[in-house]
């Protein structure tokens, strides 16, 4: 919607406020609306990963000639087996957190996942996949379409987003979505203490109940108001959440334990989303289990291992799934400056107690003239429409028709994860 409840919430309340606990009446939609079952974590890797030095194609003579100083030797690879076309693969050494997941037969590997002529743009082919339309990078997400079709009125955190800004992919028509980076810092903000900050929230939240049906403007502000105003409480209970688990103390990381914190609280949330960056390796990746790209995987592995030992020692696994991807691949070439640039296909993970782990799909091969390439030989080919991933997620894991939802039928082909 045009008008995002972060208007209203910036570090804390600076404009709307709550004196007592959540309305019953929220919690009644809450329930009615299922938002204690199933649940979506979205995280998305900014930048462009690296497709090929994340599920790596160790045996393929052209991957290390054609990435002569940043390829991952052979010996380190985490190996997962072969792929339907008998190639072997196996994942960066640094995600072996990923690779016991994979071992539990819960994690799903998506090779090759993209779409025709992809954009070799940051901003484009990010809105891109937040659309789910190739054709427009503009308009609402597939996320925020999902959320409209909720019924009304929607929970305030019927959706919850770990980042500053709002993705493309959580744009809707009528479905706000709150901008929550850290809930320890998810504040009433008041210049007054005690009973008069109280009297300031209990003010606020009788000004925000006015529904003004004569004024639709007024109406969609208060509304807005009064949906920030009534998670305070609610986030505030995730605040208090101790992990089962050590989670690894980096920005990424610690999103994730503020997901795992809401959904041990009960906070209802169907959709999450988590983003880190730094994907956009053009110059000294590195090699093997060193390096800027070995960063990169051991904060991804890292804390998602913990993330989805936590919500298992919780009992929540079963009902969490994971999808992980980023807005490309990269080139198959390393360039000059011992990095790779934008590319096309890339990879799509897939994990949560309920999901039908393995490899999906088929490895490039990677020797020049190859069909399963494109871009003279330059770029990996697309072989699975990232839509028909989307189209699993909705059809059969929150049961939703997502024909309607992506405007086309993307169901062939796609993956069976559930």
């Amino acid at each position: 919607m045009n008008i995002s409840r972060r208007l209203f919430i910036r570090d804390g309340v600076a404009t709307v406020t709550l004196g007592l606990a959540a309305p019953a009446f929220l919690a009644d939609i809450a329930q009615a609306q299922g938002l204690a079952g199933r649940r979506l974590v979205v995280v998305y890797l900014g930048g462009g990963n690296d497709a090929l030095n994340t599920l790596i194609p160790y045996q393929d003579a052209s991957y290390y000639s054609r990435r002569p100083t940043i390829a991952v030797p052979a010996g380190q690879v985490l190996q997962v087996g072969s792929d339907a076309a008998g190639r072997a693969l196996g994942l960066h050494p640094r995600l072996a957190a990923l690779g016991s997941i994979f071992n539990e037969g819960r994690l799903a590997l998506v090779q090759r996942t993209g779409y025709a002529n992809s954009s070799r743009s940051h901003f484009e082919g990010g809105d891109i996949w937040g659309t789910a339309n190739p054709q427009n990078s503009t308009g609402s997400g597939w996320l925020g379409r999902y959320l409209d079709t909720l019924p009304r009125p929607l929970d305030a955190l019927a959706a919850w987003n770990t980042t500053d800004e709002t993705p493309r992919a959580l744009k809707s028509a009528i479905s706000g979505v709150p901008a929550i980076a850290n809930a320890s810092t998810y504040n009433f903000a008041s210049p007054n203490q005690g009973a008069a900050a109280q009297q300031e929230r209990n003010t606020a939240e009788v000004m925000a109940s006015n529904p003004a049906p004569n004024r639709p403007h007024l109406a969609l502000v208060n509304g807005a108001n009064l949906g920030a105003i009534e998670t305070l409480d609610r986030v505030a209970q995730a605040r208090v959440y101790t992990p089962t688990v050590a989670y690894p103390n980096n920005g990424f990381a610690l999103a994730l334990r503020t997901v795992a914190g809401a959904m041990a609280r009960g906070i209802g949330s169907k959709v999450y989303w988590v983003s880190t960056g730094g994907y956009d390796t053009h110059a000294q990746q590195g090699a093997g289990a060193g390096g800027g790209y070995a960063n990169l995987m051991g904060t991804l592995g890292d804390g998602l291992g913990a993330f989805y030992a936590d919500i298992r020692n919780q009992g929540l696994a079963a009902d969490t799934t994971v999808i992980v991807f980023s807005e490309f691949g990269r080139r198959i070439s390393e360039n000059g400056s011992a990095g790779t640039d934008h590319g096309a296909a890339g990879l799509m993970m897939v994990l949560g107690g309920s999901v039908r782990g393995g490899l999906y799909g088929t490895a490039a091969s990677l020797a020049p003239g190859n069909p399963t390439l494109e871009n003279n030989s330059g770029d990996v080919h697309f072989e699975t429409d990232f839509r028909s991933v989307y189209a699993r997620l909705l059809d059969n894991w929150l049961g939703v028709n997502s024909v309607s939802i992506l405007n086309g039928d993307f169901k062939a082909g796609a993956p069976a994860i559930f």
